[in-house]
């Protein structure tokens, strides 16, 4: 027995959709590249910032630099399946991830991770 609100694309009583055994591998390869994109920006930051370290105060603010990135990234990072389409809204809000990064996963994924972004950039403005 169905649930009328259950969709194709999502698991009767909950609100967390269904992923294919390739779209896991497609969400898991565009997930790793943002993060791995974002974290060799922080590193390349973090090198320019220790190279002009001159006095205490200047490893401090290193020290809070890294702090806040690692806390921004531990909060966006998040590759629960239930949480997965909010995730790709966001890094592709920020162009951190492309659709075509994404290309692959059903259309009703893609329509909410859109959706998503959509929500995410009218925050911003």
């Amino acid at each position: 027995m169905t649930s009328p609100s259950a969709t194709q694309d999502s698991y009767p009583y909950q609100n967390e959709p269904i992923w294919s055994r390739s779209e896991k591998v497609i969400a898991r390869t565009a997930f790793d590249a943002a993060l791995g994109r974002e974290l060799h920006e922080v590193i390349q930051e973090a090198k320019r910032m220790a190279s002009q370290i001159q006095q205490s105060s200047d490893l401090w603010d290193l020290e809070h630099y890294l702090t806040q990135r690692r806390k921004e990234i531990d909060r966006k990072y998040e590759f629960r399946s239930s949480r997965l389409m909010q995730t790709f809204g966001r890094l592709l809000c920020e162009r951190r991830v492309s659709q075509v990064e994404l290309s692959g996963l059903s259309e009703y994924k893609l329509k909410a991770i859109r959706s998503c972004a959509k929500v995410f950039s009218e925050d911003v403005d």
